[in-house]
């Protein structure tokens, strides 16, 4: 059989995972035997599982939607219903973003949040096949695999409840629907919106090409817009009485590049034009271009962009033309939490991985063909099945993320799943392809009932929140949160 995850044969992947999921249950109860599994965390894995037709169809409807950021209609409605008609209270639009949500069941303390996102990524549109084709010419593609990141999330909070409500469990549940990740926005501004502020514990996941606990860290990113005014003129007949714009992101941009010789190994500064002016014999008067920079930590960030920002007044003197600096947003390094990764990595041995087919191994092999033939790649394995170490978790990531933000205020705790080849590039389309398929429909479910699960043990058990909290104070003791955003800036109504 094919896995490609098409409409006509999903049910046939369906099957394929439900039988999956039916030994994964068998091999749980054992691991129940020993003590690892409650009855109340054997409840919400359960739920999961007999959900996991409803899930896999959330998935398909959001990864075939391929929304961008703070144009998640469709798919952060969706989300709202399955959870209004689960009986959660959904308070939608917060934080004035459309599409941001917060999903709440249960009552009084403590309260345990679960973070969702389904933003895709422009341009990279692709089939759920193993060559490069577009589903949609032009259009996003769920590269970094939020379609799952947001079926998974929903699938935890539903098994919560349902453990909730049937061994009568103190606490709440919430889901937070977080929209913009891929440019950092949904969760920095909920979180100045204040809807963090009566959260005890923080959750997260993603897709990944393999599965561990994010006991590392992460890069801090500010994502900042410089535009420059000028004024325009014919470029051939009056050059000299034109004021270019596209000169001073240039030389802006040369002067960001000097920079780069002298900056930490960790700095990362990368540049796209978003307007560059018109047409080539028009002097641009108006011209802008989108920066990320960003550090290992937020000082350094701050620093950095100091620089960055000396760099642009720089070219607007030497070009005389005006500058406008608008900061989108602001995201700080990840601070990890020792008892709540500990947590959940007990929770994925105890629940143990899925297991792909030899078919399913086949399609990742034909995913990384590429990458071997034209950049030398070298893949030992056609999927990562471990269940890595928290040893080699302690790493951090090169990427950026929004929720290193929330981990800044509440004792934040995260998990990867394998739901790509092993060895995909980031926002890549074999990422879109493997999410979209049954190797991606697997390692959904399993996060699920990991989230689920460890969320279940948090509110059975006072003491683990206690140590979390403790572990927490002790790593922000000396840190003092600061935002580059203007006080009182309202999200962007759209990113591009």
């Amino acid at each position: 059989m094919r896995v490609i995850g098409k409409k006509k044969i999903w049910w046939l992947v369906y099957v394929l995972v439900m039988i999956q999921l039916s030994l994964v249950h068998d091999a749980q109860a054992d691991e129940t035997s020993t003590g690892k599994l409650s009855k109340s965390q054997q409840t919400a894995v359960k739920d999961v599982i007999e959900r996991a037709e409803d899930l896999i169809a959330v998935n398909q409807s959001i990864w075939n939607y391929a929304e961008v950021g703070l144009q998640e209609t469709k798919s952060s409605q969706l989300l709202i219903e399955k959870l209004k008609q689960d009986g959660f209270t959904v308070k939608s639009g917060v934080s004035d973003m459309p599409t941001a949500f917060v999903a709440s069941y249960g009552s009084g303390k403590p309260v345990i949040g679960i973070l969702a996102e389904y933003d895709a990524l422009p341009g990279l549109s692709q089939k759920a096949i193993a060559y490069r084709e577009s589903l949609t010419e032009g259009g996003a593609g769920h590269a970094c695999g939020h379609s799952g990141l947001g079926t998974a999330a929903l699938g935890a909070a539903l098994a919560v409840k349902r453990a909730i409500e049937k061994h009568h469990l103190k606490g709440t549940i919430r889901l937070y629907g977080t929209p913009a990740e891929e440019t950092g926005l949904g969760k920095v501004y909920m979180l100045l919106d204040g809807q963090f502020k009566d959260l005890d514990i923080c959750l997260h996941w993603h897709p990944s090409s393999k599965t561990n606990v994010h006991l590392g860290s992460s890069k801090a990113l500010v994502s900042v817009k410089f535009t420059f005014s000028g004024l325009p003129a014919h470029a051939s007949v009056s050059p000299e009485r034109g004021v270019s714009a596209l000169d001073a992101v240039e030389l802006m941009n040369t002067g960001v590049n000097f920079m780069r010789e002298h900056v930490k190994e960790d700095a990362r500064m990368h540049y796209v034009i978003i307007d560059g002016g018109g047409q080539p014999n028009v002097v641009p008067a108006k011209a802008t271009v989108w920066y990320y920079v960003r550090a290992n930590t937020h000082e350094d960030l701050e620093r950095n962009y100091r620089w960055v920002i000396d760099i642009a007044k720089g070219a607007a003197l030497m070009t005389r033309t005006k500058l406008k600096v608008q900061v989108d947003t602001d995201n700080h390094e990840l601070i990890p939490n020792t008892p709540l990764s500990e947590l959940i990595h007990k929770k994925l041995t105890a629940i143990g991985p899925p297991k792909f087919s030899d078919e399913e191994k086949v399609f990742a092999r034909r995913i990384q063909q590429p990458l071997i033939e034209k950049f030398g790649q070298n893949f030992p394995m056609a999927i990562d099945n471990r269940i890595h170490t928290l040893l080699e978790s302690r790493t951090s990531t090169k990427g950026s993320t929004d929720v290193g933000d929330i981990s800044w205020h509440i004792p934040t705790g995260g998990l990867r799943t394998t739901c790509f080849a092993a060895g995909n590039p980031g926002h890549s389309w074999q990422n879109v392809a493997c999410i979209g398929s049954s190797i991606g429909e697997k390692g959904i479910l399993y996060a699920a009932q990991a989230l689920a699960a460890s969320t279940v043990e948090l509110l059975e058990n006072p003491a683990l929140v206690k140590d979390a909290k403790a572990d927490f104070d002790q790593r922000i003791k000396d840190r003092k949160y600061i935002t580059l955003i203007p006080k009182g800036q309202k999200p962007p109504v759209k990113i591009r």
